[in-house]
């Protein structure tokens, strides 16, 4: 008589024999026993354009590959371009994404994702005055979720007019046009003034709130004679920058603008930080953070580098020879 076994225990052995084979499997290929791991995800916050600050965001992406994150690889960034949004819209969807980090370009979009959240840690690339607008208790000690690199650095006001006496000896009367809303502004004002005494020249300051205002300022800065223009930065005047450039040419007057943009629709003149170089050091922040650090301990950081451009074909637009001392200094010529 044949004897079979048992339905039970072949079940069993079937069923040990399956476990073995997983088990040989999962040794063999390690990484198919493993769960992927999660990559951070950066949510990067602009108002403006793409092609507005394209080479900042090549200089960010180049201080992440320098600390070792390559993007898609390592590293998710979800990018975020309000381009006329609110930006407390794009700021509260960067949150819904749960992202680990918020990357900011300028002062509203760090105030919506300081709106939008108290717990995602926030890097701002650049900000005029962060203690002044509220979003750090201090630059050596923040104290919140938000750190990062500020613009602030008062004596490149004095080193504008420096500059803009030099370009024009007799330079005697200099129209400021600016936001006073803006934080950093009324600063950069009290500086300008400061220099004025210094160089002996008149300063005149235009308040620009809204865009019709712009053509008025240029307006009272041809009936007051001023002889050359200093345009700091603001939202109204980074929107306008083609309207403003233009105004300066058809008026003859040499303009130092606060913004390298500028410099992309024909301004004259630029010095100021490099933002290039602080949109790189901002994955410092990244890194740091991912590594475990908290916001409230990074100190915020000051600009260390300056660059000036000269715009020779804006300069012989209006008749204006640049000298030769200015030129050698220029670290970029527009020819």
């Amino acid at each position: 008589m044949r004897i079979g076994t048992k339905p039970r225990a072949r079940d069993a052995t079937r069923l040990a024999a399956l476990a073995l084979c997983t088990l040989l499997l999962a040794l063999d290929n390690p990484a198919a026993a493993q769960q992927p791991a999660k990559l951070p995800r950066i949510g990067f916050l602009a108002t403006v354009s793409p092609s507005v600050i394209a080479d900042r965001v090549e200089a960010f992406r180049r201080g992440l590959r320098e600390h070792g994150y390559v993007e898609g690889k390592n590293i998710v960034i979800e990018w975020r371009f309000a381009e006329g949004k609110p930006e407390s819209e794009v700021a509260a969807e960067l949150v819904r994404l749960k992202v680990d980090i918020i990357v900011t370009v300028g002062s509203p979009g760090t105030r919506s994702a300081e709106q939008a959240t108290g717990m995602i840690p926030i890097v701002m690339t650049q900000d005029p005055d962060p203690v002044a607008n509220g979003f750090v208790a201090s630059l050596a000690r923040p104290g919140g979720n938000i750190t990062g690199l500020a613009t602030l650095a008062p004596e490149t006001s004095e080193k504008r007019l420096e500059l803009l006496k030099e370009t024009v000896p007799k330079l005697s009367r200099v129209a400021v046009i600016g936001t006073s809303t803006r934080p950093g502004n009324a600063q950069a004002l009290k500086q300008t003034e400061l220099a004025a005494e210094t160089f002996d020249v008149r300063v005149q300051f235009l308040d620009v709130l809204i865009s019709n205002h712009i053509e008025t300022a240029f307006r009272v800065a041809s009936k007051e004679r001023s002889q050359a223009m200093l345009v700091l930065a603001g939202l109204v005047l980074n929107s306008h920058r083609k309207q403003i450039t233009e105004l300066a040419m058809k008026n003859r007057l040499p303009a130092m603008y606060e913004r390298a943009e500028f410099m992309d629709v024909n301004g004259l003149m630029f010095y100021g930080p490099s933002l290039t170089e602080l949109s790189r050091r901002a994955a410092t922040y990244i890194d740091k953070i991912l590594k475990g650090a908290k916001p409230a301990d990074l100190p915020v950081e000051q600009p260390t580098k300056f660059e000036l451009i000269i715009n020779l074909k804006a300069a012989q637009q209006i008749g204006l020879t640049i000298p030769p001392n200015v030129l050698a200094r220029a670290d970029r010529v527009i020819r």
